[in-house]
């Protein structure tokens, strides 16, 4: 009996120390097994870390080109923003399209006798946009170097200038017996009313003859005239109001009244031989 529970004994002792080492077996492949999941993790972890690094250093690069300050380096933003300017050069002004609240902010003047000193100014009012200045002084040392006296009368315009110009009209209509209700409209056929005036955008001048200084329909005869209205367009300007359009501008004709659109504008229109308005409705039918 005793030797039979000795063997008991030793049974039973093999069999908790099997169930032991098989506890301990399976702990130890769960720790290896855990190590290698975290492993796994961490090094996925990683990877998404590190594509969404470059995709931030992406963006930021993208930001970065949006961003770009325009400068002499930047010829797409360089040819954009003269793309912008040439087309600020058609800005229709007339009596029923006042200037632009905001233009004067980006107005940058010049006198017209800085780019040409030998065209001796004849009032304080031979001011225009800078690139128009440049291009005036060049055609009417042109148009007097062909032999023609042509002189700058009226250039750029203050909204001042231009109040007292109209009032002054207004007063002179009244004078020719027409009634306070009739004047502002028949002055506004020769002057603009303030607001709505070409000379106010800086973009507009008048030229006249010395052989023949008046202001009426006469001048288109002048030697002057003759040429400008031939040439103009070489220099980026066009005769505004040509002769049967008023009912097109709003303007009597003025065969002394030119305006700058830049030389690309300027040959399209003097091409087509409309109007800056009707020339407008066809580049928005395009």
């Amino acid at each position: 009996m005793k030797v039979k529970n000795k063997n008991g004994v030793k049974i039973i002792s093999y069999v908790v120390i099997f169930l032991l080492l098989g506890v301990l077996i399976q702990s130890v492949l769960y720790i290896n097994s855990q190590e290698e999941s975290k492993a796994g993790a961490g090094a996925a972890v990683k990877v998404l870390l590190s594509d969404m690094d470059k995709k931030v250093q992406a963006l930021e690069e993208s930001a970065a080109e949006i961003d770009l300050p325009l400068d002499e380096n930047s010829d797409k933003k360089t040819e954009r923003a003269e793309t912008l300017r040439e087309l600020s050069l058609l800005t229709l002004v007339n009596p029923w399209n006042p200037l632009p609240e905001d233009f004067e902010s980006g107005l940058e003047l010049a006198y017209v006798n800085d780019f040409a000193p030998e065209l001796e100014p004849h009032n304080d009012y031979e001011q225009m946009e800078i690139h128009a200045a440049k291009a005036l002084a060049k055609m009417v040392r042109d148009c007097r170097r062909a032999g023609h006296g042509a002189y700058i009368c009226s250039a750029f315009r203050s909204h001042e200038k231009q109040v007292m110009l109209f009032e002054n009209k207004i007063d002179r209509v009244l004078a020719e017996g027409y009634s306070q209700e009739e004047a502002p409209n028949i002055a506004a056929m020769s002057v603009a009313v303030p607001g709505t005036s070409e000379h106010e955008l800086g973009l507009s001048t008048d030229i006249l003859d010395e052989s023949y200084p008046y202001l009426n329909e006469n001048q288109e005869h002048t030697g002057t005239q003759i040429w400008l209205m031939e040439h103009c367009w070489e220099y980026g300007f066009i005769l505004r109001y040509p002769n049967g359009t008023s009912d097109i501008t709003g303007i009597i004709y003025e065969p002394w009244h030119y305006r700058y659109v830049g030389e690309k504008f300027a040959k399209e229109i003097y091409d087509s031989g409309l109007t800056l308005e009707e020339y407008l409705e066809l580049r928005r039918g395009r």
